[in-house]
């Protein structure tokens, strides 16, 4: 293979060959987290820096790339980023380029401090019916007027946000998010009832605490803001992305490898563990590290549900987990029906399934072979890297293996340090 640093362009494949993974690596910061926390930034006029920073996510790229075009100065090293406000911001958002679901929190975020803001309609992976009418909703409730028009959607209003009662009908996650940050800066109190408790939500309040923000959690009931007049800036590190924590772990497993996972959340993956050490993976826990020796994979039965559960990002990677068990392993996505787009994929590897209902079910202990596929969203495009990896023989070409770098840091430089046959193509 040629040793590529960089990818050749953005549309760029990997070339993956079997490997046995070993060694040490170390976690970078959530996706998930850390673009709610670039939207929360524009709460305030004054100096935020981030470290764990994940700075080679391209979603976190494109996410800097639009503060730039609101009027925030970013500059990025090794592990860090650090954000000022040197002029008046723009509330108007001109985008030309890949969007990401996250434009809905800058519109809460920019409505909230200004009192009025545009931005494009959201993007990010096709996961079915994920609209924007529970954001068009909070933010009516905060007393904005909202409108949708070429493309781009649009809110505002006269003086401050007024706090509110919110009754999410679903535990949405970027709905309450919406709504902490809209209330930060609203008059009075908001409550948010049924709302989605998970770490990254944690880690969002965590971040907004430390800038003077006034937040009260009472579990999955409700989540309490009391609005303040403005924010300050604060130095914040970003937590350890949970879902790279469970990739490395299925990696090690599928590839009969021993991998150390440092920094390990073991907090935030109670759940998804006890599945996978009853399915086989063998693990141990060191003081801040996970250890992860091999195992074997045996079928299992999951479903997905809010967290502490397995939520619906991580069902790809049990799929992976699944095709290497002899016997039949069973998914019950509940939050997103169908989303097995990438079954097919596999099955170009020599996955054998087949789905019923909302069930997919996967006939495992056939071994898997290289063959050309695509990644059709973040998630499914790393279940084909693991499955690649896995693979018994052939090389996988994966075309569009950009999705995967939107929320996977230096992914080629950390498999290729734990012996990965991987590379850019």
């Amino acid at each position: 293979m040629n040793h590529i640093s960089t990818p050749p362009s953005e549309n760029f494949c990997y070339r993956i060959g079997p490997s046995r993974l070993h060694g040490e690596v170390h976690l970078s910061g959530a996706k998930n987290s850390v673009l709610r926390l670039l939207a929360a930034s524009l709460l305030t006029s004054e100096r935020i820096t981030l470290s764990n920073y994940p700075n080679e996510l391209l979603d976190a790229k494109v996410h800097v790339e639009m503060l730039s075009r609101l009027g925030k100065t970013s500059i990025t090293e090794s592990g860090g980023i650090t954000i000022s406000e040197n002029q008046p911001l723009n509330t108007d958002l001109q985008w030309d380029q890949r969007s990401i679901r996250n434009t809905l929190l800058v519109l809460g975020a920019l409505t909230t401090r200004f009192g009025e803001g545009r931005v494009p309609l959201p993007g990010g992976c096709n996961l079915g019916d994920r609209k924007y009418d529970l954001h068009e909703m909070l933010l009516k409730k905060f007393g904005a007027t909202v409108k949708m028009q070429d493309g781009y959607l649009s809110a505002s209003l006269s003086g401050r946000m007024q706090g509110c009662d919110i009754h999410l009908p679903i535990r949405s996650t970027g709905a309450t998010e919406n709504g902490i940050i809209c209330g930060c800066l609203a008059e009075g109190v908001t409550n948010i009832w049924n709302p989605h408790i998970r770490p990254e939500i944690l880690d969002l309040i965590g971040f907004l605490r430390t800038m003077g923000a006034e937040i009260e959690v009472y579990g999955q009931e409700r989540i309490e803001i009391t609005g303040k007049e403005s924010l300050n800036g604060t130095k914040y590190e970003v937590l350890a992305d949970n879902m790279e924590a469970l990739t490395w772990l299925i990696a090690a497993v599928v590839t009969n490898g021993t991998i150390e996972i440092h920094n390990f959340p073991f907090g935030d993956l109670e759940v998804p563990l006890i599945h996978l050490r009853e399915s086989g993976a063998r693990f141990f826990r060191g003081d801040s590290s996970l250890i992860v020796s091999g195992g074997c994979c045996y079928p299992f039965e999951i479903s997905t549900g809010p967290y502490p559960g397995i939520n619906s990002d991580m069902q790809p990677l049990f799929a992976v987990f699944g095709a290497a068990a002899r016997g039949q392993s069973v998914i019950v996505d509940l939050r997103f029906p169908g989303r097995y787009g990438y079954a097919a994929e596999l099955a170009k590897m020599g996955m054998q399934y087949r789905t019923e209902d909302n069930l997919l079910m996967i006939d495992g202990g056939t071994s898997l072979r290289g063959s050309r596929v695509r990644a059709l969203d973040l998630r499914a495009g790393i279940a084909l890297v693991l499955a690649g990896l896995s693979s018994h023989a052939g090389e996988t070409i994966i075309e569009d293996a950009w999705q995967v770098e939107r929320g996977y840091n230096s992914l080629v430089a950390k498999l290729k340090n734990l012996g990965g046959d991987i590379d850019y193509a």
